[in-house]
């Protein structure tokens, strides 16, 4: 039976994306690739536990979930993810995966929403973008940004442009918590009138840097 190395799973709010605020399910697969300099899940790059694909989804299912978001540390890190994203998918849910785009999402479950975010230059981890990524994404699917300062704006700015993304997929734009002033991201947005959608961090508005809960 197919396993996945599994950090936790966890039922709380949805903090970011289009079902901000939706009680969702997360299951966090442990590893990464990246290391981003704003990241805030360096507990899941080691460690976690073994877990049968059924056993995740019986886990999942006793939640009796509306929403189920797969996340990390980079989940397609963990070749059986495809296979727990399908059986996920299988539930009859809205199944979610939040991925850095730095893996190629071909394989991904169709009915999957991929959240693919595009490292930005104060991420540290730009040059891991697969940019062929992009025409992989359907209409469903959503493209974020984490914006630190005025020049990952510019940058993210030049590539909604570049690759016409937002006669792709939904775009979000979010502020570097604790670092770039959330008034100060939506007042470039407006200036410049982007076809992108804000969002902030909701969870940690919630709870602080605790994961969520």
């Amino acid at each position: 039976m197919a396993q996945c190395r599994i950090t936790e799973i966890f039922y709380s709010l949805q903090g970011e994306t289009r079902t901000i605020g939706l009680p969702t399910v997360f299951v966090r697969l442990t590893g990464c690739p990246l290391r981003c300099g704003y990241c805030d899940t360096a507990y899941a790059f080691t460690g976690g536990e073994k877990m049968e694909i059924a056993d995740i989804v019986k886990q999942v299912s006793a939640y009796n979930p509306r929403y189920v978001t797969v996340t990390g540390g980079e989940p397609l890190a963990q070749q059986s993810c495809h296979e727990l994203l399908s059986a996920l998918c299988d539930l009859g849910v809205e199944v979610s995966l939040e991925t850095s785009g730095a893996i190629d999402i071909t394989d991904v479950d169709p009915r999957v929403v991929c959240v693919m975010d595009l490292k930005t230059p104060k991420s540290g981890e730009e040059s891991k973008n697969i940019y062929g990524n992009i025409a992989k994404l359907k209409t469903q699917d959503q493209l974020k940004f984490v914006i630190c300062d005025r020049g990952d704006y510019d940058w993210a700015r030049q590539k909604l442009v570049e690759y016409e993304l937002s006669e792709r997929c939904e775009i979000l734009f979010s502020p570097i918590h604790g670092e770039l002033k959330p008034s100060d991201l939506a007042d470039w947005i407006i200036e410049d009138n982007l076809p992108v959608r804000m969002q902030v961090q909701l969870h940690k508005y919630l709870w602080g840097d605790e994961q969520g809960r």
